[in-house]
């Protein structure tokens, strides 16, 4: 990694999303506090971190190493992302769920990526046990493409604040689901280059949030979004989309 001018670190903004509605849960997004604050030398690497919080109970509580905020906005996932964003103003800004674990050097290995190819916008690093997983082995090279689950892993994405010139702010319209896959396709629709960072180890605890909530609150934050995506992506007609719409909530009463 080259050194910045006057020999100052390397600025990082990382936007968490938490939603700590019981003290496990507020544990998972300590736990990644922690990884991420351990994982870099601070004089050559420096995280500006933002919590966005949804458990509004907590509040004033605040994170450690990083400011805590509690939007009035309703949750969101591409919304509060766009919140965190919003504050930030560093180069390289990464979005994160709560639930990861940080290795050490992690982000050294993204900068030298970005380095060795300046076309590069956006990346993701591996997840020792997801990635093997795949057929993808670890310290293999930097793996370029916008397929969900392999080169693009929506749980961590660091890129280049300026893409944003390009792409526009992160589509509110995805609450949850999809997301990763409206990134991807925004990514390939402005050619703009991706890649897997096999050298960069962020590990995944696997939507340890999703899993605390209602099979009500699930088909809410994932069913209602392929609606969404379809018409956005794969030419539904609006109409199409709207009626969707009406028969998933239709359907969705129904549930207690």
């Amino acid at each position: 990694m080259r050194e910045q001018p006057d020999n100052k670190p390397v600025d990082i903004d990382v936007v968490i999303l938490s939603y700590a509605r019981n003290a496990e849960l507020q544990q998972v997004t300590l736990q990644a506090l922690e990884s991420l604050e351990k994982s870099e030398d601070p004089e050559k690497v420096r995280f500006h971190v933002i919590v966005i919080e949804s458990n509004k109970e907590l509040k004033p509580y605040q994170y450690p190493f990083s400011k805590t905020v509690y939007p009035w906005q309703r949750f969101g996932y591409h919304r509060y992302m766009n919140i965190g964003i919003g504050m930030t103003k560093s180069k390289y800004v990464c979005i994160a769920n709560n639930d990861l674990i940080f290795h050490k050097g992690w982000a050294t290995e993204i900068l030298n990526a970005f380095e060795s190819d300046p076309d590069l916008q956006s990346v993701s690093p591996a997840c020792s046990i997801h990635h093997p997983e795949q057929g993808i082995a670890l310290n293999s090279g930097l793996h370029y493409g916008y397929e969900v689950r392999r080169e693009l892993i929506g749980w961590c994405i660091l890129f280049k604040r300026d893409m944003l010139k390009i792409t526009g702010k992160l589509d509110p319209a995805f609450k949850f689901w999809f997301a990763d896959n409206d990134y991807g396709n925004t990514l390939e629709k402005y050619k703009l280059k991706h890649a897997l960072v096999t050298s960069s180890i962020v590990d995944h605890l696997e939507s340890r949030t999703l899993k605390t909530k209602t099979t009500k609150e699930q088909m809410e934050l994932t069913s209602r979004e392929r609606f969404y995506y379809e018409y956005k992506w794969q030419g539904r007609s609006y109409f199409s989309y709207l009626n969707n719409i009406r028969k998933f909530y239709k359907n969705l009463r129904k549930i207690r």
